[in-house]
C-alpha cells in the first residue's frame, strides 16, 4: 500500500511539473455567439460536458465529449447565447467514470451549487455599477475593520430591515429599531468603520438553499464553489444571476456610504473531501497527504489544500483577482492563512497590486492542526516579516488583554490578571521592534514578528470563541455589570489607540452576547443575531465606541505607517503601579495636529495618579466619554486616571 501511495505522489508531482496551464480562460467564457469551455483535468482519459435547462431535478439536454487541449486541459465551444444554461463536467479516470462535478471556475451556480451556470456578467450589473469606486484609503493602518455575518445584521425582529438574512439587507438605508436607534447600514455609517469584513459569503455546503423557510445558520467555513456568492443570502438561489446582482448591489451601497468590503476566504480546505469538485476532477492533486497516503488535516475539517502546487496556487490567485475585479471587493481575510505557503500568499499580493494596491490582505497566521508542509515555508505568525504587505492577527494582544481563549476563566490585563503589561505594550507598537518592550514576557511570541505596523491586526474578540461581553461574565462573575462595562470599553480603548490595524467584532459596541456559546458556527439565529434593543439599553457604550473610532480617525498619530516612526515618536511612561500602561506620542507623529498625545490604561480597581509632561491638556477620552473633540481642559504634570479605564490627552 505504501508503494502505491508513493507512486501516486510521484504522479501528482509529475503533473505539477508537466501540466502547468497558465492561461486565463479556464471555466466557461460566454459571448453572445457561443461559449468556450476549458477544464484542467490532466489525469482524465476522457471528459464530458453536460448541459441542463434547470439547476436541479432535470436530465441533461445534451452531452458532448470534450477535446484534449494543451497542458492537461479539455476544451469545447458551444454555439449560441447560452446565458442561463446550466452545466457540469464528468471525467473518466482509468476505467472509472467519476460522478459529475461543478466547474471549479464556475462564475454562477443554481440552488445548492450542484450545477454551474453560464452567465453574461454584464446582465448582472445593477444600475451605476460601472461607475462604482472604492472609497479612498491612504494607508492600511487607517483601516478600522468590523467583522459581520450577513444574517446576524438583519434577522432580529428589532432590526427594522426588510430583507432579513440577505445581501440586500445591507443596502437598506433609514432602518430603525423600535426605540428609534439606527440599525443596519445607517448604524455602520454612524459608527464610523472603514471596512466591513463579511464572514464567508461564497457558496458553501451546509445550508439547503431550496428550503429558505427553515432556521438554518452556518458561518460558512465549508467552501463548495469559490467564485460564486452564497445563494441562501439571495432572494432567488435557483437563478444563478440573482445572487451575483444582489452581491454587487450590496457592495455598491456600502461603497456609496464610504465603507470598503472585505471577504473572508477559505482556500485552506474544502467543505467536502473525496467528493469535492477538485477531487472528482483531479483526484488527490489539490490536497496535501499525510504519511499514510491519506488526506492531511491541518485545517481540522478533514483536509487541507496544497497551495504550493502550481494549479492550486493559480486557482487562488485567479479567484481573489476575480472577486476584486468583478465584484469590486476591497480586501480579503484568509482563514487559517498559516496553512498556505509564503510564495502563494506573496503571489496573491502581487496580483492584487495590479488591480489596486490599496486592497487589504490579512489572515489567521496559524493552522488548526499539524501540517506535513515545512513550517518555515508557511505563512505562520513567525514568518509574517517574509510576507509582502500582508497582515496577521495578533493573538498576543487578544489574550494579553482579556485572557487565553482556551482557558475560559483566565482573565487578562483589562479584567484583572497581573503581569500582562508587556503584552499590551507589544500590541501598542503593533508587534514591531521597540526598545521598551520586553519580548520575554509575552504570552506567545518571544520576539517582534511584524516588520511594519500594517502587518499587525489588533483585536480582542471575533466570531470565534466567546464574545467579549460573554467572556467578561465568565472571568469576572462577582463584578457588577457596571464594572464589567468598564473592562469592556478599556479593552476596546486599547485596540483603538494602538498602532497597526484595528479590528472589531460586530455587536461589541452594544455588548453583544451569544448566551455563552463559544462556537456558534451552526447555532440558530436567536444565538447569533444582533439584538438591536441592546443599542438603546447600552447607549453610553455605543457612544464610547463611536467616540473611540472618531478619536482614532482624527489623530494620525495612532496610525503610523512605519516601525521606525513608532520607535521615534512613541515612548512608554513609567507607571505608578502594576496593571498600568502609558505612553506619549510626541513630535506631531505622522503629521498629527496635536503636538503631543498621552494615553494611559489603568486596569486597577482604584484610581491612579500618573506623572505626565507639564502643560495644558485637552482630555479626549476618560472613563465615561471619548471623541475627537475635547471633553475638558486640565493643567499640570499629574493626572488622575479613574479605575479600570483609559485616558487620552492631547496638547496643541
Amino acid at each position: 500500500m505504501a508503494k502505491q501511495d508513493r507512486r501516486n505522489s510521484f504522479k501528482i508531482n509529475d503533473l505539477d511539473r508537466t501540466c502547468r496551464y497558465g492561461g486565463g480562460d479556464l471555466g466557461a467564457s460566454w459571448t453572445k455567439r457561443g461559449t468556450a469551455f476549458r477544464l484542467w483535468a490532466p489525469s482524465a482519459e476522457a471528459a464530458d460536458l453536460l448541459f441542463y435547462a434547470r439547476d436541479l431535478d432535470s436530465p441533461p439536454t445534451k452531452t458532448v465529449r470534450m477535446r484534449r487541449g494543451p497542458k492537461g486541459t479539455w476544451t469545447h465551444r458551444e454555439p449560441g447565447d447560452l446565458h442561463g444554461t446550466y452545466y457540469t463536467y464528468r471525467v473518466t479516470i482509468g476505467s472509472r467514470r467519476q460522478p459529475e462535478a461543478v466547474d471549479p471556475y464556475a462564475k454562477a451556480v443554481g440552488a445548492n451549487g450542484m450545477r454551474g451556470m453560464i452567465v453574461d456578467l454584464s446582465r448582472t450589473n445593477p444600475p451605476g455599477w460601472v461607475s462604482d469606486l472604492r472609497p479612498p484609503l491612504k494607508s492600511f493602518t487607517d483601516s478600522i475593520i468590523y467583522e459581520l455575518h450577513i444574517r446576524d445584521l438583519s434577522t432580529h425582529s428589532s432590526s427594522g430591515i426588510r430583507h432579513k438574512g440577505r445581501f440586500l439587507g445591507l443596502t437598506e438605508a433609514g432602518t430603525r429599531s423600535p426605540t428609534g436607534e439606527r440599525t443596519g447600514l445607517d448604524h455602520l455609517v454612524d459608527l464610523g468603520i472603514t471596512h466591513l469584513h463579511l464572514l464567508p459569503s461564497f457558496d458553501f455546503v451546509s445550508v439547503d438553499e431550496t428550503r429558505p423557510g427553515l432556521d438554518q445558520f452556518n458561518w460558512g467555513y465549508d467552501p463548495q464553489n469559490y467564485n460564486v456568492p452564497e445563494g441562501s443570502y439571495s432572494t432567488n438561489p435557483r437563478d444563478g444571476a440573482v445572487r451575483i446582482r444582489e452581491f454587487k448591489e450590496m457592495v455598491r451601497a456600502l461603497h456609496a456610504h464610504g465603507i470598503r468590503v472585505v471577504m473572508d476566504v477559505v482556500y485552506n480546505h474544502t467543505g467536502r473531501t473525496p467528493d469535492s469538485n477538485f477531487n472528482l476532477l483531479v483526484p488527490r492533486y489539490y490536497y496535501r497527504e499525510d504519511g499514510k497516503g491519506g488526506f492531511s488535516n491541518g485545517s481540522g475539517c478533514g483536509n487541507e489544500t496544497a497551495s504550493e502546487r502550481f494549479m492550486m496556487r493559480k486557482f487562488m490567485v485567479d479567484s481573489v483577482v476575480y472577486w476584486a475585479r468583478e465584484y469590486h471587493v476591497d480586501g480579503f481575510r484568509f482563514d487559517l492563512m498559516g496553512l498556505h505557503d509564503i510564495t502563494t500568499m506573496n503571489a496573491i499580493r502581487r496580483a492584487l497590486d495590479r488591480v489596486d494596491p490599496s486592497i487589504l490582505l490579512y489572515g489567521e497566521p496559524w493552522g488548526a492542526g499539524p501540517s506535513p508542509f515545512p513550517a518555515d515555508r508557511l505563512a505562520h505568525k513567525a514568518n509574517t516579516s517574509r510576507l509582502n504587505r500582508i497582515a496577521a492577527f495578533s493573538d498576543d494582544l487578544r489574550d494579553g488583554v482579556k485572557g487565553y481563549v482556551f482557558q475560559h476563566d483566565e482573565p487578562g490585563f483589562a479584567n484583572g490578571l497581573a503581569g500582562r503589561e508587556e503584552a499590551v505594550k507589544f500590541g501598542v507598537v503593533a508587534a514591531t521592534r521597540h526598545p521598551q518592550v520586553d519580548g520575554s514576557k509575552l504570552p506567545y511570541s518571544r520576539a517582534p514578528w511584524a516588520r511594519q505596523p500594517f502587518q499587525c491586526v489588533n483585536y480582542v474578540s471575533c466570531h470565534d470563541n466567546h464574545t467579549l461581553w460573554d467572556r467578561l461574565a465568565i472571568t469576572n462573575p462577582r463584578d457588577s455589570e457596571a464594572e464589567r462595562i468598564r473592562m469592556d470599553v478599556l479593552c476596546q480603548a486599547i485596540v483603538l489607540t494602538a498602532q497597526g490595524i484595528a479590528f472589531l467584532h460586530a455587536g461589541e459596541e452594544m455588548l453583544r452576547t451569544k448566551r455563552g456559546n463559544e462556537n456558534s458556527y451552526n447555532a440558530p439565529d436567536r444565538i447569533n443575531q444582533l439584538d438591536w434593543t441592546r443599542k438603546a439599553k447600552y447607549r453610553p457604550v455605543y457612544r464610547y465606541y463611536r467616540g473611540l473610532i472618531a478619536l482614532r480617525k482624527a489623530h494620525p498619530a495612532f496610525r503610523m505607517g512605519g516601525a521606525a516612526a513608532i520607535r521615534r515618536h512613541l515612548k512608554f511612561l513609567k507607571m505608578p503601579a502594576p496593571n498600568m500602561v502609558g505612553f506619549v506620542l510626541a513630535g506631531h507623529a505622522n503629521g498629527d495636529p496635536a503636538g503631543t498625545l498621552v494615553v494611559i490604561y489603568n486596569a486597577n480597581r482604584t484610581a491612579q495618579d500618573v506623572s505626565i509632561p507639564r502643560g495644558a491638556w485637552n482630555v479626549l477620552a476618560d472613563d465615561r466619554r471619548a471623541g475627537a473633540k475635547p471633553l475638558r481642559r486640565l493643567r499640570g504634570s499629574v493626572v488622575r486616571v479613574p479605575h479600570r479605564s483609559a485616558m487620552v490627552l492631547a496638547q496643541d
